[in-house]
């Protein structure tokens, strides 16, 4: 054979391996998009149930139908301190059963699935191009993303099976005499974390053996590579977890632990039976050595999955004794609102949204601690305050900026039109909480005319103003709730309560005229009296809005 057909038949197997790539892409992404909002509500279902936890791993791996995203999704959670590393231990473990889907889905190529693939592509496609509902082109791009994924089998199912016998008995040939256990596992590790995916190095050696090559001289030789996969597939979340918190690298950490001690457990149980893959696997799926692979995959994760899962707290030990807490911290503090926002979860919108929902709500109540401190300290006639309300508002000006850097991260992302619609408001809303700080601000400089200029207002006004202040508070812990748990239903009740405060407010007002006209107040009182129940009522305006942000 001449060098064109050697190079012919290495492009088919690429292409056909960038077909399945880029299907399975397809295939997560749009899956994730699909289950918008789920897979945050999955993750936020975590409890110390170490069987829940496993289930929410399994659930969200087949939706997402990659392991790695998974893993690299908790380390994010367990960085930005949403989840226990107990919490993500169990679900990393769910995370490695889900993903077995993959390996039956790619199984399926045993049949004649080509011409169903192709008009799984193309029905895909159309949908995509001619439907403009959202959920429709999602699931025609997931659709293509299937149909892609048995067209890229398909290539390099055919490249692989030599035209010429001679072709095939060397290649044959030369993958026989690979039968070291250890240069097996080996290359299943590099060949997994050169891809970055161990769903591809599944599909090429299911590819492969369902054109009868035979690897390693048979027997338990190929499930070797299976077990070096489920190792390399761990590269991902350690990469990921570089530059990360104590927390999340012990959690990218248990993960490799997990695989590792797994693959060690079913390596030395291969070398002590040498006949396993005949006695049982090939008994199960006669004559279908696709199955026999995929079965395998399934077992290695489920048992292993069986036999650590009570050891949960002894995994999370044992990576807190070998990622210790470092005394002196090579970075500055986290922001102490925002905290360790995470990037990682950009890979999720729905859950990165959840994170950013989360710490909008820190910073509302944060801003709102900043105006009541200013109130009180009106009432109080404290103007040593302002230095700590100055100091809250560049706080929250600090915060902001990352929040709205992280935002418009999020909107370079592939979001669903609900997604975008929730970014699009979460600008609002940010806007909305900055100027309750600078409302804040304005309060503390109608202290300083009250303090300097010696101006003397009623006890009447000061009980007015604290009771039209309560009702404030009231608004917005209704506000918070309604806005972080998105419930409409409380919006009814949100509305009312502004619309008292905005009564009382021109109440206040009409009342200070009145007296102002009749002499009983002094006229210097009057852009100060007016000017902080105003800003009392703008607050109670951009509370609402925060609520009504949900819509």
């Amino acid at each position: 054979m001449g060098a064109m057909e050697i190079i012919e038949i290495v492009m088919k197997i690429l292409g056909g391996m960038g077909a399945f790539l880029i299907g399975m892409t397809s295939l997560s992404d749009n899956m994730t998009r699909l289950a918008h909002g789920k897979l945050r509500s999955m993750l936020n279902k975590t409890s110390k149930n170490r069987f829940a936890g496993v289930g929410i791993g399994a659930g969200v791996t087949m939706i997402a139908q990659s392991s790695a995203l998974t893993t690299v999704m908790v380390v994010g959670l367990v960085n930005a301190g949403i989840m226990t590393l107990f919490q993500g231990t169990a679900i990393i473990m769910g995370a490695n059963v889900g993903t077995t889907i993959t390996a039956w889905l790619v199984s399926l190529n045993t049949f004649d699935v080509t011409t169903f693939a192709l008009c799984l592509t193309a029905v895909g496609v159309f949908m995509g191009m001619f439907s403009k509902n959202e959920k429709v082109k999602s699931v025609g791009s997931a659709l293509a993303g299937l149909g892609l994924i048995f067209v890229g089998l398909t290539f390099m199912s055919e490249a692989i099976s030599f035209d010429e016998p001679e072709i095939y008995d060397a290649v044959s040939g030369v993958l026989q005499k690979i039968s070291n256990p250890a240069l097996l596992l080996l290359i299943g590790i590099a060949l997994t974390a050169l891809v970055q995916s161990s769903s591809a190095v599944t599909a090429i050696i299911i590819t492969m053996v369902g054109q009868g090559l035979i690897i390693g001289g048979g027997g338990n030789a190929i499930y070797y590579i299976i077990i070096g996969s489920n190792i390399g597939t761990c590269v991902t979340a350690l990469i990921s977890s570089l530059g990360a918190s104590t927390n999340a690298k012990r959690a990218a950490l248990i993960h490799f632990m997990f695989n590792l001690f797994g693959a060690i457990i079913f390596t030395v149980f291969l070398l002590c039976w040498g006949g396993f893959g005949e006695t049982v696997l090939e008994k199960m799926f006669p004559n279908y050595p696709e199955f026999q692979i995929a079965m395998f995959h399934t077992l290695f994760n489920v048992i292993c999955t069986l036999i650590f899962l009570p050891f949960i707290n002894l995994f999370v030990k044992l990576a807190n004794l070998i990622v210790r807490e470092k005394k002196q911290p090579v970075k500055e503090e986290p922001d102490p609102i925002v905290g360790s926002i995470d990037e990682r979860l950009l890979r999720s919108p729905s859950v990165a949204l959840g994170q950013i929902y989360q710490i909008a709500g820190k910073m509302f109540s944060y801003a709102m601690d900043t105006l009541t401190a200013a109130v009180e300290a009106f009432v109080q006639k404290n103007e040593a305050a302002k230095e700590k309300i100055t100091e809250n508002n560049a706080e929250l000006a600090k915060a902001n900026k990352t929040m709205v850097e992280y935002l418009v991260k999020l909107s370079a992302t592939s979001l669903v039109m609900e997604e975008e619609k929730t970014v699009s408001n979460l600008h609002y809303v940010l806007n909305d909480i900055m100027r309750l700080g600078e409302l804040a601000d304005n309060v503390t400089k109608y202290t300083h005319h009250y303090v300097n200029d010696k101006l003397v207002f009623s006890s009447d006004f000061i009980e007015m103003t604290k009771e039209m202040y309560e009702k404030i508070k009231n608004l917005y812990v209704l506000s918070l709730a309604t806005f972080l748990y998105k419930n409409q239903d409380g919006l009814a009740e949100v509305d009312k309560l502004e619309d008292e405060i905005d009564k009382q407010k021109k109440k206040i007002v009409a009342m200070h005229i009145q007296r102002l006209n009749e002499g009983k107040c002094q006229p210097e009182n009057s852009s100060v009296f007016i000017n902080l129940v105003g800003n009392l009522e703008r607050a109670a305006d951009h509370i609402t809005f925060i609520a009504h942000s949900i819509e």
